[in-house]
């Protein structure tokens, strides 16, 4: 029951979800806290360690949330799952359907699915953003300042490479500057 379950849930994602792993996010919570396979806590504190390991974020989190509910198999399976789709659609598209995406129609709804990814990407954002800085619940909000100090660090490093050297950091060289940083914060809170 439980593969057809993990099945099911990530197909659905990575059929429905257009632009790329961000956008698959909010549809990765729904079926994750629908299922109680990870808490809200777990799953925002997995979106850190996704963005921070190799691949694709979807392809992670389906890895790892197929693997805590059902082992090594689970996890093939989730996988397979949230990646079948775009192969699928890929392969059609590739062999017989080239012309399509001239059809004006097609353009037209592209347009449209933008917008949406957008929004979903925003939404995303702004979730992790709150969540970070201590929001648990609609009635329950336990500011976080050690965050706070740690994304006003990185903001200040991130604009004066900008505005000061004409450079911008790569990510890589951003989530190591963000573990140096976190762990300087918050050593330094100890010690206080």
């Amino acid at each position: 029951m439980i593969f057809w379950e993990l099945f099911y849930e990530f197909f659905l994602i990575g059929l429905f979800t257009f632009g790329g792993g961000y956008a698959m996010i909010p549809l990765i919570e729904d079926a994750v806290l629908k299922h109680n396979w990870l808490s809200e806590t777990d799953f925002i504190n997995f979106i850190g360690v996704c963005e921070s390991t190799p691949g694709p974020v979807a392809v992670n989190m389906a890895t790892y949330i197929g693997s805590t509910q059902a082992g090594i198999l689970g996890s093939a399976v989730a996988t397979i799952a949230v990646v079948l789709p775009s192969f699928i659609i890929i392969v059609l598209i590739a062999a017989v359907l080239k012309n399509i995406i001239k059809n004006k129609y097609v353009i037209r709804a592209l347009e449209g699915i933008k917008a949406v990814v957008l929004g979903l990407i925003i939404a995303t954002g702004i979730t992790l953003l709150i969540t970070c800085l201590g929001y648990e619940s609609l009635n329950s909000f336990d500011f976080d300042f050690l965050s706070l100090i740690c994304l006003g660090i990185l903001v200040l490093i991130y604009l004066g490479m900008f505005f000061i050297f004409k450079k911008k950091i790569n990510t890589i060289t951003l989530i190591l500057i963000s573990i140096v940083v976190g762990i300087a914060v918050c050593g330094i809170a100890s010690i206080i």
